[in-house]
Parts: structure tokens; sequence; C-alpha cells
């Protein structure tokens, strides 16, 4: 699955007076119809989009459909496949933030309700890259709560990571075949002396949690006292335990080049660069999960060479067949995003409406060398891969097929096959 993303992160910043909205900075309310042709003109049939949460969720069980409407009926007659990204770093005004522990109930039956209005859509990323938000929102002090200690940042995290597991059981009440592709940042801490072995290997046990709370994997042993030490009870982590719905998920993990950091003997980060790369990482994180993998997010800024962004896509490129080859069950890459961004330079923590120069296509839709590349390379792979093994096909039902007597077949037998489920607790019981 070759795919691109719409950037549609709406955090709030300057303790919640500001809202950063991508899609309004980069055009796309006003230009969605010319980005669906882009993502047409490249020959992807997957794209990571979804409406944006704070206009459409307007209360509880009160929503505003209006460009989702139009928006998701025109990929339908494009037979686009969206990877529904339906919460992407911030919340509504009135829910507040994410220590909100409303948060969780009200964003599942917001998904539910989008499940039952759009029910030929399949594939979700209920949260986008939860750690990051739990991270950025409550650790780091950067947005929404702006929270800046480890209880915050847990007390954030289990509510992002408890909305996203009870979404998924949502949309599976309607769409009983959809399959939820994560979109996590794969992330790796080296020590830069050894004073710096303990906290290094502290982030790397925190680097999991998300992940492990999402697909009920017991945490480790330090991880555990550092949750409970930090807010969560016991019964919150049962939770965990006891609903994960891993069977119905693709790991998907997300690398840029300050997804490595060194860290020092007080604990202190800062980017590394690229040391491990994609490739090991992966391989760490699927040796964990042992769940196929797909490379959900990526890019570089181009720069004054013009062909930084094309020659890091290669070397992407590069490490997904070499994950593969080695025998992880890999499906799909993905640069991220359509079109170039605005502030990301600075994490959205500033509006200085900079932009940030890392799309396929600049903001005046023009391709660049690195859209250019992608569109070659999906050309030359597009059907050589899925002849190295049918088996490795993910079961999509594309929207033009929603319906048909096969696909009903299908959805069917999902449907047979979450019933046993449920009944047996083989993989993740409903919550009460």
């Amino acid at each position: 699955m070759f795919a691109t993303g719409i950037e549609n992160s709406i955090p709030r910043i300057q303790n919640g007076r500001l809202r950063i909205d991508q899609m309004e900075a980069c055009g796309h309310y006003a230009r969605w119809r010319e980005d669906f042709d882009l993502v047409e003109e490249l020959g992807l049939a997957y794209l990571r989009y979804g409406p944006p949460l704070h206009t459409t969720l307007l209360g509880p069980d009160r929503h505003d459909w209006e460009f989702a409407d139009v928006t998701f009926a025109d990929l339908r007659r494009r037979n686009i496949s969206p990877i529904v990204d339906l919460c992407h770093f911030g919340v509504p005004d009135w829910i507040g933030d994410f220590q909100n522990p409303d948060f969780s109930e009200q964003f599942a039956r917001y998904a539910g309700a989008f499940a039952r209005r759009f029910p030929w859509v399949q594939l979700y990323t209920p949260v986008n890259e939860m750690f990051i938000c739990a991270q950025f929102s409550a650790k780091y002090g950067w947005w929404n709560e702006q929270g800046t200690t480890d209880r915050t940042f847990v007390t954030a995290l289990k509510h992002i990571v408890k909305a996203n597991v009870l979404a998924m059981h949502e949309i599976l009440k309607v769409r009983p075949d959809a399959i939820f592709i994560q979109s996590e940042s794969s992330e790796y801490f080296h020590a830069e002396n050894p004073a710096a072995i303990k906290p290094a290997e502290i982030e790397n046990s925190k680097r999991f949690l998300s992940l492990d709370l999402n697909y009920g994997h017991r945490v480790d042993s330090e991880m555990y006292e550092y949750l409970f030490d930090n807010g969560m009870t016991k019964a919150e982590y049962h939770f965990f335990l006891g609903h994960s719905l891993r069977h119905h998920c693709i790991l998907g993990n997300d690398y840029y080049w300050t997804n490595e950091h060194r860290v020092a003997a007080n604990g202190m980060t800062r980017a590394s660069g690229e040391i491990f790369g994609y490739s090991e990482i992966t391989r760490q994180y699927y040796a964990r999960y042992r769940l196929p993998v797909m490379h959900t997010e990526t890019n570089i800024a181009e720069g004054p060479n013009g062909d930084e962004a094309v020659n890091w896509l290669w070397k992407e490129w590069a490490n997904v067949l070499r994950v593969r080859n080695d025998g992880v069950p890999t499906v799909g890459f993905t640069w991220y995003s359509l079109t170039d961004q605005i502030d990301w330079d600075v994490g959205l923590r500033e509006q200085n409406n900079r932009v940030h120069p890392v799309g396929l296509y600049d903001l005046n839709r023009n391709i660049r060398p690195v859209g250019r590349s992608y569109k070659q390379l999906i050309h030359d792979w597009g059907t050589v891969l899925p002849t190295q093994s049918v088996c490795l096909t993910v079961p999509v039902v594309p929207p033009s097929e929603y319906g048909h007597e096969t696909a009903a077949r299908h959805a069917d037998e999902a449907r047979e096959l979450r019933a046993t489920e449920l009944a047996t607790g083989s993989a993740g019981s409903a919550p009460g």
C-alpha cells in the first residue's frame, strides 16, 4: 500500500488561546478537490486523511458533517481508500485537553458515529501518534494542556490510548472487517557516556508505552512502577490488558531524522540524527509486537541542493526493502505529506506562518523533485512487490466494491469471526 497524507494537526498553543489548524494553513479547505487530483496524479490508491475533529465534533453526540460529507463522497467516487485519521494532536475546545477523562468516551462515540455515516470506510488510524501527542502536550509543555510532569504525561497517555482502544471497538460494531493502522513514532535513545546508560534505558522502555497499552502487552517492570507512581490505577492498567484488538491491527510506524536521540547523564535529550535508521528500529518494534508493519510517515525538508528529500526517500525505501527481505511482513509505505506544511520546523509551537518544504507538492500545488521520484517509485515497484508473496496482501475492500457480493460475504465472515472473539475473549472483550 503506497500512500501519502494530508496534514490535519490541530493542537492549541499559547495556553489554549491559539488553535493551529494545518488544513487551514496549507489551503486544503479551499483546494481539497485539487489535492485529491494530485493524489490520483501520483498513482496512489491510499490516503491518510480525516475530518478536522475540532469543527466536526461540536459537543456530546453533536456533529457537523458538512465538510466530511463532500470530501469523503469525492474520495469514494475516485476509489481512493482513506486511512481515516480521526484525532491528530488536538481536541475540540469544549473537551479542553487530554487531561479530561471524558475525552476517551466522547471520542469513541464520535468514532462510532463516523463509521455509521461512512460504512464503506475500512481503514482507520483512530488517534495519530499517541506517544508523541502525550509527550508534546503533557511532558514537553508544547501543546494543549502544556503539561511538564510525569503525572500529566501518564494522564494524557492513558486517556489517549483508551480513546483509541474504545474507538476501535465502536468501529468494529459497524465494520467488523475494519483494519486499524497505528501511526506511531519509532524512537531510539543513545547514551552519550556511561553515566547516561541508565536514563537512556528508561527512555528506551518508555518509548513502547503507548503501543504496549494499545496492544495489551505487559509493560516492563520499571515502566509498571512508573505508570502506577504517576496516577495509573490497577483497574486502568487491566482495562488495556483485557480489551486489546491487536489482531485487527497493522503496526504503523513513523521515522524522521529526529526520531533518534542522544541522552546525557542528567537525562536531557537532543536529536542525534540517523544512526540506526528505520530498518534496525523497526526490527525492535516488530520483535516486541509481532504484527505486520507499515511505514506510515517520513519526510525531510528540501534544501539548497534540491535533492535532499529525493535522497531521503530512496534511503527510507531501501530500509523498507531491507526490513521486508529480513522476513518482517511489511505492507506499506507513506511519504507524509502531500503538500508542504506550515511551522513544523518548530514543532507547531509557534505561529510563524513559515513554509516547511517537506511535501510532494509545494503549497502552490507544483510538484517537487521528491514528488516526481515518489511517482516513479510507485510505478516501478507497485506491480513487483505483490508478486513476492500473495500472502502479504492486506484484505482491503476498495470503496468501489463496498456492498458487492464478494465484499458482503467477506464482511459476513468478519462479523462471525468478531462474534467468536467476543464470545471467547480471544481478541479483546467489548468494554462494559
